[in-house]
């Protein structure tokens, strides 16, 4: 007899995901979609929603990643600065000491 009361859910690509939502986009059933992925037809709905909330952000990545480039480059020169403090108060211990 095998225990059934830990269920796991089904994990899914991007690539699938994309290709079930681009297909319920041009028109197809979403049933008949879900079928063919080996998906519940409320996920490939979900998803279909998701793209439809998210889909502008694609475009928009541009941005998004120079912010963050220039966030990554702060925390750098942030990260230099206390590696310089560190070693400076090394060296005052090791001469106090």
């Amino acid at each position: 007899m095998t225990n059934k009361t830990s269920k796991q859910a089904k994990r899914y690509t991007p690539k699938v995901k994309w290709q079930a939502v681009m297909a319920v986009v041009s028109g197809q059933d979403p049933a008949a979609v879900a079928k063919r992925h080996n998906a519940h037809p409320t996920s490939v709905n979900t998803w279909k929603k998701y793209v439809d909330e998210h889909g502008p952000e694609l475009f928009a990545t541009d941005t998004t990643v120079g912010a963050l480039e220039k966030k990554v480059q702060q925390l750098e020169l942030l990260l230099g600065k206390k590696e310089v403090e560190i070693a400076f108060l090394k060296n005052v211990l090791d001469v106090n000491y």
